[in-house]
């Protein structure tokens, strides 16, 4: 069993964002995201604009979970009481204690308003307190500076680039930059910090 340490029920929370487990049903939580904001997508590898696209976007997910390879999470925001977006856990080797976060996107209205700090502190201590990863590696199109900069904030370890290592959608190739934090930096810094900043928004 590749991620038996998750189950069908994992949820995440705090005070101020949910986190559990995506359901095929939740087509319409996301639509109005995928028909009206389109755009959310323009540097993602697997884009979920359009109904047809976030329909394939969903399936995949709930697949790679059955098959024990990815976590997907929807997210809602707990202080408007809405439907806010999806992330996932990814590429996850239990045995080499390590994971990929990624996959992560938000509505308009809630980019900017500290929810990814929420929910980055909850995916984060989930994944070094209680299954014990030594690494969390993010990656992005190292075109996508908003992105770069998100990570980075929540102390993120810029490593490189890999260059042209992947088809872009609609065609081309891009540059992946890689960052991770490992559990030592969780330990050390990363943690309370963040625990910082959440308490300091409050």
């Amino acid at each position: 069993m590749q991620i038996s340490i998750f189950t069908k029920e994992t949820i995440l929370e705090n005070d101020c964002v949910l986190l559990r487990p995506l359901q095929r049903n939740d087509f319409e939580n996301l639509r109005q995201f995928a028909v009206n904001e389109p755009e959310i997508w323009k540097y993602s590898l697997v884009p979920a604009s359009g109904e047809e696209n976030l329909k394939q976007y969903i399936e995949q997910a709930i697949v790679a979970r059955e098959e024990e390879k990815e976590y997907p999470f929807i997210v809602i925001d707990k202080r408007s009481q809405a439907y806010a977006g999806s992330t996932r856990y990814y590429d996850i080797q239990l045995h080499q204690d390590t994971l990929q976060l990624g996959y992560t996107w938000y509505g308009k209205d809630f980019q900017g308003t500290g929810l990814n700090l929420h929910c980055k502190f909850l995916l984060l201590q989930f994944a070094f307190d209680e299954i014990k990863m030594e690494r969390v590696e993010f990656r992005a199109d190292a075109d996508n500076a908003r992105s770069i900069a998100a990570m980075k904030k929540i102390g993120c370890v810029e490593e490189g680039i890999l260059r042209n290592n992947l088809l872009k959608y609609g065609g081309g190739r891009r540059n992946s930059i890689v960052l991770s934090i490992l559990r030592s930096e969780w330990v050390d810094k990363v943690k309370d910090m963040l625990a910082a900043r959440i308490a300091a928004s409050k």
